[in-house]
Parts: structure tokens; sequence; C-alpha cells
């Protein structure tokens, strides 16, 4: 039997001190395989953005195990963490996240000169003109647009070549034409990776997408 890429069992997330403690997620329990693409649907606060952050280990769960690879993120320090998702994790998030004073090919080339990747900026080269973005290397994050600079993060997240790429709402902050060409371009990264995809989405049109519609509703998989 195959391992699991990502596994959670009974996993459990609650914010808040004893005055006030507010359960997120209320013992998800969940398997994805390799390669496969997974969409994580549901209303406005309803965990998935949450869920999404633990299987990157950006959030620490207060119960159950979330394992990816094989690994119980659970029981890394911040450092480990770090350094797993450098080696293993591609996150796209919905506000880019780019590095205001780096250019386009300097924040897409910086994670991988840290992985110590012999040709960074080649790599880099190759990943920002992968997503159309051959004329603007040297441009920095406030001479581009939203869709550009998503464009920046999707190369940014793929030039690693994670086996895990994780999109929490990718197109949310752009208009839909702008949205549709990220999404064929996230797409077109996992074939090309050859990347297990979990995104979290609003849009119909992008879960059906999906190999696999995960739908999330107060904090329990529906």
């Amino acid at each position: 039997m195959t391992t699991p890429v990502l596994s959670l069992r009974d996993v459990r997330l609650t914010l808040g001190n004893n005055a006030g403690r507010t359960e997120i997620l209320k013992g998800i329990d969940l398997n994805v395989t390799a390669g496969e693409t997974i969409g994580l649907t549901g209303p406005s606060g309803s965990g998935k953005s949450s869920l999404l952050m633990l299987m990157g280990g950006l959030d620490q769960a207060t119960g159950g195990t979330v394992q990816a690879l094989g690994q119980d993120l659970g029981a890394m320090n911040e450092d480990r963490l770090a350094r797993f998702r450098r080696d293993h994790m591609g996150v796209v998030f919905q506000s880019f996240h780019l590095i205001p004073t780096m250019t386009a090919l300097e924040n897409v080339a910086t994670p991988l000169e840290l992985a110590g990747v012999s040709d960074a900026f080649d790599r880099a080269t190759q990943e920002l003109e992968a997503v159309g973005l051959s004329h603007r290397l040297h441009h920095y994050p406030s001479q581009m647009s939203g869709g550009e600079q998503q464009r920046v993060a999707l190369a940014r997240a793929a030039a690693p070549r994670p086996e895990i790429l994780l999109a929490d709402e990718p197109t949310g902050n752009l208009d839909g034409t702008t949205g549709a060409a990220i999404m064929d371009l996230l797409f077109g990264l996992r074939d090309r990776h050859g990347s297990t995809l979990i995104l979290v989405t609003h849009a119909p049109e992008l879960a059906e997408r999906c190999d696999r519609v995960v739908h999330i509703q107060d904090g329990r998989l529906a």
C-alpha cells in the first residue's frame, strides 16, 4: 500500500485562551496520495485556510497528527519545519508575499540559494519564463500588476520542484480573466513538476478541475 503524501488523523485546532476558546478544526481525517489534486472548499470561516496552514507546518495542530512525506510535522521545531518546507513544499498565498526590495528574479532565486542550488539564478530565470515573465526579470513588485506578482509567487513556489504545492486562494485578489490564467499556470506547474497540489478556493470552476473536492463545514469534513 502506498504511503500517503499527506496524512491527517483526528486533527484539531483551538485558538484563544481559557476566557474564550474557539474550535477551528474539530477532528479532521484525510489522506492525500502522490500526484493528487485536492480542492478545499467551504464557506468563509469554515477552517479551509487553517487546514492548509497545518498541512504546510505553518501552524501547529492542538490535537491529532499531521504527517507529510512520512514525517510528523508536530514533532518538528521551527527550524526543522522551515528546512522541511524549503526542501519539499511550495506555498502560494493570496497576498503574494514577495520581498519588495528584491526584483522578480531575486525573489525566485533567493529560496534556491538558501537551499544550496548551484544554478539558482538560471533556474529562477527558467521558472519566470515558464510563467510568461521573461520581460519582467529585473522589475520590483511595485512595478508589476497583481497578476504579474502572483506569477512571480508561482515561479518562486515551483522553482525548488517541490513534492507538495499548497495554494491558499491564489486567485482571490485578481480579476476573473487574470485569475483563470493564474490557475492554468498553477495546474501547468503541477503537471511539469509532478507535484501533489492542494488548493483552497471559493470558485466552483476551479474545484471542478481537481481530482477530488474536500468540503469543510464548521471545522469538519462535510
